[in-house]
């Protein structure tokens, strides 16, 4: 009995183990700069002149060490009175303030002082290799002079590695080595002061909220008749149908008889 085999050329070998090689090496290059850097991203808006909780995102870049150690840093340029950590398991932080060389006015009060940093430091947990961890902060009041906030991160591991996240991305230029997180500003929502804007007829919140409810209640009733009137609409031609679809077959009906 023989068996037959097919075999290849070698070019058609090398080719197919050219394109694979691209392919893999594309795979391990799309996911080492998708992940690899520490970026900040906002939970919900973060609008201008308001306040939003945003998650600061860590990953783990290194094969053979883990993260111990991540320091976020605030513009000094567009400083912000109130930044409040979340507890995070197994992490100790730290919030240090600096002096304003301009105060800041906010709820009627001066503000001389505005946080410079946030520092999380592991205390019995690590960010390990292949891992990401995240830190949520409350951040405000956000400035309404600009489009985003630069938060420069320095990432340290338990080898004593330091990687400095502080180079400022530019639009419309390819990513930097270390691109520093960027916060990105929405426009200013209408309430973000603690009240809404009065309407332009002059009726007040619960004044206005009834109208649109009871033209909702009408937009509502009204089509459900019109809906009612479409489904009658199709049932008779329904009917119609049928019925002239019986009469055809009786005249045909009668036809063969009178032949016959």
């Amino acid at each position: 009995m023989s068996v037959s085999r097919t075999h290849l050329p070698r070019t058609h070998l090398s080719r197919a183990a050219l394109a694979g090689g691209v392919a893999v090496s594309s795979v391990l290059l799309l996911s080492g700069t998708a992940f690899a850097h520490v970026g900040v991203q906002p939970q919900g808006e973060a609008a201008k002149g308001g306040y939003a909780t945003v998650n600061v995102k860590v990953p783990n870049e290194r094969d053979n060490a883990s993260t111990v150690k991540v320091e976020v840093n605030f513009p000094t340029d567009h400083p912000l009175a109130s930044v409040m950590p979340q507890p995070v398991p197994g992490w100790k932080v730290e919030v240090t303030r600096a002096k304003l060389a301009k105060p800041l006015e906010l709820h009627g009060k001066k503000i001389n002082e505005a946080v410079a940093k946030v520092t999380w430091t592991a205390d019995g947990a690590k960010i390990g290799p292949g891992q990401f961890q995240q830190f949520p902060l409350s951040l405000g009041r956000l400035p309404e002079d600009t489009d985003r906030l630069v938060l420069k991160a320095i990432q340290t591991y338990d080898n004593n590695e330091v990687v400095r996240w502080i180079e400022e991305p530019k639009d419309g230029a390819a990513d930097p080595e270390n691109p520093a997180p960027v916060l990105k500003l929405s426009a200013p929502s209408a309430d973000h002061h603690g009240g809404g804007a009065a309407p332009a007829d002059g009726k007040t919140t619960d004044q206005a909220a009834g109208d649109k409810a009871d033209h909702d209640d009408k937009g509502d009733a009204h089509e459900e008749a019109a809906s009612a009137t479409d489904t009658a609409a199709r049932v008779l031609g329904v009917i119609g149908i049928l019925v002239g679809a019986a009469g055809v077959a009786f005249g045909v009906l009668a036809g063969r008889r009178r032949s016959a």
